[in-house]
């Protein structure tokens, strides 16, 4: 890759220990990034050893055994690392990583799913705001490139079945709503700025053979403070890579 450019990958992984045997080392080496994002690792500290050369891992880990959990593999080395958004109510499940780089901030993240019959819907609302707010801080002083599972299918073109599914977990006004107003605070829809019209999902339910029928959402994300969003050179949806329920989403600066 050209020295100028900077490559991001992120991956909600559905428990790192399951997809380690499912070819995980071999996909993480042939996409070759500068910065890998891992969502839903469902780990604890020395749960699993898996390091690669050249790389530098940080984690932050779920109170709750086998649950949430995020990291990160970078190739570059962080002026600074911050776990969680400092906000003790929103900090117990691992679903934030900041890196602080020397030209903009990388946030990975993995935010609450408001779950069946929308019962976690309050929370998630409230989760919402408080990375709001992370994210408009850490803006106000250079540029940020955010990426993960944010668990909402923006727009209709962002799953296959909007009309059965409006009132279901990822895509209800409330949560649609929210994106729509972190969006405006200043941040940008890589993929979706390059691709206004495509039709691309990262996530299949493992249900009635959904991925084999492409009955999919795109709700995994690499957004980019507007400051950034200039320096996008290409974005992708790796849908021909298996092993967890999501795909890798990319992102290249």
């Amino acid at each position: 890759m050209d020295s100028g450019m900077t490559k991001f990958i992120s991956w909600n992984v559905n428990g790192l220990r399951a997809v380690a045997g499912k070819g995980f080392a071999d996909i993480f080496i042939g996409l070759d990034a500068d910065f890998f994002c891992l969502q839903e690792t469902k780990l604890q500290a020395g749960q699993i050893d898996l390091e690669f050369p050249g790389y530098t891992s940080y984690w932050n880990y779920a109170e709750k055994k086998g649950y949430s959990g995020t990291a990160i593999y970078t190739k570059l080395t962080p002026l600074s690392v911050t776990y969680g958004l400092g906000i003790p109510e929103h900090d117990t499940e691992g679903r934030v990583i900041t890196l602080e780089m020397p030209e903009y901030y990388l946030v990975n993240v993995y935010t609450p799913n408001s779950q069946d019959g929308l019962r976690r819907l309050e929370y998630r609302m409230s989760w919402e705001d408080a990375f709001r707010a992370h994210l408009c801080g850490l803006a106000s002083r250079k540029g940020v490139i955010v990426c993960g599972d944010m668990n909402v299918a923006h727009n209709e073109i962002d799953l296959k079945n909007p009309d059965t599914n409006h009132f279901n977990a990822g895509f209800s006004d409330e949560e649609r709503g929210k994106m729509t107003e972190l969006l405006a605070a200043g941040f940008v829809d890589s993929w979706r700025s390059q691709h206004p019209d495509e039709v691309k999902y990262s996530w299949w339910s493992y249900r009635m053979a959904a991925r084999e029928r492409n009955v999919g959402w795109r709700i995994d994300y690499f957004l980019v403070s507007e400051a950034f969003a200039g320096r996008i050179v290409s974005t992708d949806i790796h849908n021909e890579i298996f092993g967890s329920d999501h795909c890798p989403v990319e992102l290249v600066i």
